[in-house]
């Protein structure tokens, strides 16, 4: 079965809530900065149980690729 990015949280929301935040516990561990992902839907998923900034792998390698531009 083909999923398209963020029907799994839409279609089985109990289910993805408990997933996302034990994903998110295990990150906050880590204390990261930030968390990355290259998937829209997980961005906008993971982003609704965090206040840790989530965002897309070509925002980071943009702005680390400006940084070193300069």
């Amino acid at each position: 079965m083909l999923r398209l990015a963020g029907t799994y949280s839409v279609l089985q929301p109990a289910i993805a809530g408990r997933l996302r935040d034990r994903k998110l516990e295990h990150l906050a561990k880590l204390e990261p900065q930030c968390i990355v992902s290259a998937n829209m839907g997980c961005i906008l998923h993971l982003q609704s149980g965090t206040r840790t900034r989530v965002r897309h792998w070509i925002e980071v390698l943009d702005e680390a690729l400006d940084e070193n531009s300069h």
